[in-house]
């Protein structure tokens, strides 16, 4: 899927009447199948830009399209199938704590469905295959059974995340997807997501706090900082220098670099660049 943002401006619908709006005239592009990071510090906009790709959250200002056509002047039943197009994944996934995971994988399936079936599938998941599948490659096929109550942050994250492979969606829209995982598993899910959206050929446009697990991992570098546009870059052209400026008033959120992280990282100072504790209720 194709999208395009022309001075696109989005407000939370909790905000004070006197705040800037979240998003501010971001004008964008990004062609069907391209794989795009989102990075910049907490409050820069990256959850609101993706919000408002999903079609969550109507445009203060500007114009957006999906595969040229704007889907807020769409009829109210165009709206929801193109809504089916699209997968967003929180950074918190809203599981139904008492529903069993198979049946939570599957819901994912859900725009692609008949009405019969999907009830149906409440009562017994129609393809279980997939969804034990789906699970695999994030390493947690044992828990297909099991209820979502009685997973932990991390396994309710990769959880949300398989959810996308059996989505018929041809946009990926995955805000922060490894703050509740360590970093070997945050590795098989970031490759996970890439591959599989690059056989597929679904759009994918992912937020990080991960600089370093962002340039590594994707092509093309979006920073937002206070709402505005400050960079799009190919990764390779993603300098230090951008880096301390786009996190110069958070600099505790920019990560050092890792081992084997991509050299464009090298000379941030690490002591003046501690990781993010991310805590999971």
């Amino acid at each position: 899927m194709k999208v395009s943002a022309q001075r696109l401006s989005a407000r939370h619908p909790a905000a004070d009447r006197g705040a800037p709006a979240a998003l501010r005239e971001l004008t964008l592009q990004i062609n069907a199948g391209e794989q795009i990071a989102v990075i910049g510090a907490s409050g820069a906009g990256k959850t609101t830009l993706l919000h408002a790709i999903a079609c969550a959250l109507k445009p203060s200002a500007g114009n957006l399209s999906l595969d040229g056509t704007d889907p807020w002047k769409m009829s109210r039943g165009k709206l929801q199938q193109t809504r089916g197009r699209l997968y967003l994944a929180p950074q918190v996934p809203p599981l139904p704590p008492r529903q069993r995971v198979v049946t939570s994988l599957i819901a994912g399936r859900l725009p692609a469905m008949s009405f019969l079936r999907s009830l149906r599938s409440l009562l017994y998941p129609v393809d279980i295959t997939a969804a034990y599948e789906a699970l695999e490659r994030f390493d947690l096929s044992e828990k297909l059974f099991e209820r979502v109550d009685r997973l932990s942050g991390g396994e309710r994250q990769r959880v949300g995340l398989a959810r996308a492979l059996l989505s018929p969606a041809s946009l990926w829209l995955i805000d922060e997807p490894l703050s509740a995982l360590d970093p070997s598993r945050s590795e098989m899910a970031i490759k996970t997501l890439t591959d599989e959206a690059r056989t597929r050929g679904v759009t994918l446009v992912a937020t990080l706090h991960q600089v370093d697990t962002a340039l590594k991992n994707f092509e093309r570098i979006i920073g937002l900082q206070n709402g505005l546009l400050e960079f799009d870059l190919p990764s390779s052209a993603v300098t230090p220098e951008l880096l301390r400026a786009l996190y110069h008033k958070h600099p505790e959120e920019l990560l050092g670099p890792a081992p084997g992280a991509d050299p464009a990282l090298d000379g941030l100072d690490a002591r003046a660049a501690a990781p993010v504790v991310m805590h999971c209720r």
